[in-house]
């Protein structure tokens, strides 16, 4: 934050003494601006330096497909904002020339007025979206521990905040246009006619466009990807469609009257869309885990980790490998551990890789909620290894354990038709239902795991053991104890 003021308070200063003291015009501007930026990567270049958590060194900057990604997914929704309003800038800018061409203002008039209301637009919608942003990791931290009530709290704080900000700037924007207008420079009296005229018009409803926003980044939060993209560009997609449709009936001024209309429609979607969430909210706090702790002594040895696809009894051959071995065996109680660690709900932890999420998920899984969850369960793992020789399921523990020593890290795969017969008898499932399944599982599996190590999940590459579970549970195992007892 004290990088970005001080390039601006530069920039604020440096326009006027350099276009007037020193009598560069607009170049001197856009000087002033390239020393405010300068200055500011400056600041955080120097701070990059002085961290005590991480080094940055050349490597720092080759790219990685795969932290790209998912930084890029986190960001989806608001890259669709930005994008959504450079679309409509554009689109408006080509109608209000045209429109207003044909019209008493001219093709300038339009155009400048659309400029000045468009800066006061953003800067409103700017600070409600910084109460939403702002309000992120702890919507996120309470939802994932389930602590509804709070996160409805959470919720009625960001929409009453951002109302009040926006009641505010509404009745100054109905009662004091010229003022604003004014702030901007005024050229004549048609277009300060003009520019009133259609600020009060464009800005009427600034209300319910930051409240659907602020909507879009609250469901983002609690990882509701699904609802959370499509909300986000909604308003913006309906405002291009009247943005085209309104002037044919009403003229160049039909192009503002577009934005009430749309904000009308978009938040009334967004109300039904948050009055479910809410309802969902309702249940009850979950409560917190038992304070029994699930870690079990064991002697020195070999930590085996095994990862599996589904359908393969990659469990059942974990907790046979630990009864052979005379060692614990941990699976569910991971999830147990991690929520007695971090405070989140223990089911929330345990369906963070489930197959509920498949559309967006890795948007999902980057969510503020979700790496709570990881780091938890990360942590979790660590401490289970500390105990000594066991097995653990699951979870990517070996790319978690990858810089501890005598960890066996094993993968368990099986023919597809083998692993479909296994589901159908463990599960009651139909042939189809199973084959479903394997795929849906498989793939939530592989997407948690290149989430959060950058790899691909199954890669031979990635494990010391890989065995093909078809030749039965007892024999795997035994397969398995005799690797280990080698090393």
């Amino acid at each position: 934050m004290g990088a970005m003021l001080v390039g601006a308070v530069l920039n604020i200063i440096g326009d006027p003494v350099a276009i007037f003291v020193l009598d560069m015009g607009i170049k001197g501007a856009a000087y002033a601006t390239i020393l405010g930026q300068f200055v500011s990567f400056c600041i955080c270049a120097a701070y990059l330096t002085r961290s005590k958590a991480f080094r940055i060194s050349p490597a720092s900057f080759r790219p990685d497909p795969a932290l790209l990604k998912q930084v890029m997914a986190l960001g989806a929704s608001s890259l669709l904002t930005q994008l959504s309003i450079v679309v409509i800038t554009v689109i408006n800018n080509i109608l209000l020339v045209k429109y207003g061409a044909v019209s008493a203002y001219g093709a300038d008039i339009p155009l400048a007025a659309f400029v000045v209301i468009m800066k006061l637009f953003q800067i409103v919608l700017n600070i409600a979206i910084g109460i939403a942003a702002g309000a992120q990791p702890i919507v996120g931290y309470n939802y994932g521990a389930k602590k509804f009530k709070r996160v409805r709290e959470l919720l009625g704080l960001i929409i009453k905040w951002t109302a009040i900000v926006c009641l505010i700037c509404t009745v100054l924007f109905e009662v004091f246009p010229l003022f604003f207008i004014q702030m901007f420079g005024a050229d004549g009296e048609l277009y300060t006619q003009f520019a009133v005229q259609c600020l009060r018009i464009y800005l009427s409803l600034i209300l319910f466009t930051c409240v659907q926003k602020v909507c879009a980044i609250f469901l983002q939060s609690i990882g509701h990807a699904k609802a959370a993209a499509p909300l986000s560009i909604l308003r913006d997609v309906l405002l291009i469609v009247f943005s085209i449709a309104a002037p044919m009936v009403w003229g160049v001024t039909g192009i503002f009257w577009a934005a009430p209309i749309a904000d009308v429609l978009a938040v009334a979607v967004t109300a039904v869309v948050m009055l479910r969430l809410w309802n969902l909210l309702k249940a009850e706090d979950g409560q917190p885990a038992e304070g029994k702790s699930v870690l079990q002594q064991s002697r020195p040895g070999v930590i085996i980790t095994i990862a599996r696809e589904h359908g393969t009894a990659g469990k059942k051959i974990g907790q046979l490998v630990a009864q052979k071995l005379g060692v614990p065996c941990y699976y569910k109680e991971m999830t147990a551990l991690a929520a007695q660690e971090s405070g989140l709900a223990k089911e929330f932890i345990s369906g963070i890789n489930s197959d509920e999420n498949a559309i967006m998920r890795e948007l999902y899984l980057s969510t503020s909620a979700v790496q709570q969850a990881v780091i938890a369960q990360a942590k979790a793992i660590n401490m289970i290894a500390d105990q000594g020789s066991c097995v653990i399921i699951g979870r990517a523990a070996d790319y978690v354990l990858r810089n501890r020593e005598n960890v066996a890290r094993i993968f368990i795969h099986a023919p597809k038709d083998y692993r479909v017969k296994k589901v159908m008898e463990m599960y009651g499932d139909t042939e189809q239902e199973g084959k479903k399944s394997i795929a849906r599982s498989d793939s939530a599996r592989g997407t948690y795991y290149k989430s959060i190590s950058g790899h691909v999940w199954g890669d031979p590459h990635q494990y010391e053991l890989s065995v093909d579970s078809s030749i039965g549970p007892e024999k795997t195992a035994e397969l398995i104890c005799g690797y280990v007892s080698h090393i």
